[in-house]
């Protein structure tokens, strides 16, 4: 149950929160329609804000509105993950190449903290490296400074990395085996070109660290479909 609030817009996110916090847990799972009324019912508010939080989810990505059907969570296919991997890739390798302007010998040492600290947790302690990993990747972006780029990054990487999660079971309770050697080599190679402020560098090692983390997830998905 969730208590009343004094504030329309309030209530409006709170509700949204929680829906959100649903899917990404699974108690919503993909493909799953979401009835206005039972959504209500379960939150303990009315119908408005379920509906003005399902358009606000919507523009998120994470559910979709299918006419005369009504909304579901997103299904995520192999080729949305190639899309979406391919997507991304490009944005955060021109915020690696923008953060070399601006980075600081402070900002380079805690970058190089959250590197060391990947590498010494251990596999059983995946959610923490994820954790840690999404501060990573969000810390290079918000040093772009570039207002669109860290726009769209933050709404992707509020959504993307959660969702796949949801979405495929083989990614859900451990990483991907092939993934932890090549991982740590692929945050130092980004890492070196950071701190040698070499632009160009930064955004190749980006680039290929995500788009080699997606075809690793491909590759599992279809040995496992």
């Amino acid at each position: 149950m969730l208590e009343e609030l004094p504030s329309h817009r309030q209530l409006r996110k709170l509700v949204a929160d929680q829906i959100r916090a649903a899917i990404f847990d699974g108690r919503f799972k993909p493909g799953e329609w979401l009835r206005q009324e039972r959504v209500a019912q379960e939150l303990g508010v009315s119908q408005m804000p379920v509906r003005e939080a399902l358009k606000e989810l919507a523009a998120e990505g994470l559910i979709e509105h299918v006419p005369y059907r009504g909304v579901r969570v997103v299904a995520l296919s192999v080729e949305d993950i190639e899309d979406l991997y391919e997507h991304r890739a490009f944005l955060e390798g021109r915020a690696a190449e923008k953060a070399v302007e601006y980075i600081t010998e402070g900002e380079i040492a805690d970058l190089k903290l959250m590197v060391t600290e990947m590498e010494s947790l251990p596999p059983e302690q995946i959610a923490q490296y994820r954790k840690i990993n999404r501060k990573f990747h969000e810390t290079i972006f918000l040093i772009s400074r570039r207002e669109y780029l860290i726009r769209t990054l933050t709404q992707m990487w509020e959504a993307f990395p959660t969702m796949l999660i949801g979405n495929f079971a083989v990614t859900a309770q451990r990483p991907l085996p092939q993934r932890d050697m090549q991982d740590q080599m692929e945050h130092r190679a980004i890492m070196d070109a950071l701190e040698n402020r070499d632009a160009k560098r930064a955004g190749e090692a980006m680039k290929e660290h995500i788009l080699s983390a997606a075809r690793n997830l491909i590759d599992s998905l279809k040995a496992n479909s």
